[in-house]
């Protein structure tokens, strides 16, 4: 195994293994997959600190595992914006993205079904680490263009510079490891 980075996250202890996204940055993978502990634990945690909410809202990532538990321990719907269109989806909005860990723009889409679900609701936007905060302007812009009010944006971490924002919720701070 390579070089990891070791942490506790919502009192659970784990290591992280880092990865390179340039020749002068590396990033320490927090995977959720398969990490049912670790979901359910991050997701009570998230849920004692964010605001009253109505529905949750997540991109179609790493974090859809997260957003279905906080739905399931809120008792609260949750909606996922996709990353391509679906045939039973009526006249779909769209909004680009670009993230840290993808090499390409992204396109994120709401049906008219899901927009009806959040339009003039609290939502709440959940993402399992928020680092340069591109994800999250999509998904604010989703909100927007929904007639949606954002209740808070959530993370389990917070990367890099993302950890001084004062407008997401987060368990723990992740750095970034220059070379």
């Amino acid at each position: 195994m390579g070089k990891t980075y070791k942490m506790q996250i919502a009192g659970l202890e784990r290591e992280l293994p880092l990865c390179a996204v340039s020749d002068s940055l590396d990033i320490a993978a927090f995977i959720i997959f398969g990490d049912v502990e670790l979901t359910v634990a991050a997701s009570s945690e998230l849920l004692k600190k964010v605001p009253e909410f109505d529905v949750i809202l997540t991109p179609e990532a790493k974090s859809i595992p997260l957003a279905y538990e906080m739905a399931r321990q809120s008792g609260k719907p949750y909606i996922v914006a996709r990353k391509g269109t679906k045939v039973y989806m009526r006249d779909p909005i769209c909004v680009n993205v670009r993230s840290i860990t993808t090499n390409r723009d992204q396109v994120l889409y709401l049906g008219q079904d899901e927009i009806d679900a959040i339009k003039g609701k609290r939502v709440l936007i959940v993402d399992d680490v928020i680092s340069t905060g591109e994800s999250l302007v999509a998904v604010r812009m989703l909100l927007e263009k929904s007639g949606a009010n954002e209740a808070a944006a959530c993370a389990v971490l917070a990367e890099g510079d993302a950890a001084d924002r004062d407008d997401i919720v987060f368990l723990d701070k992740l750095p970034l490891f220059f070379k």
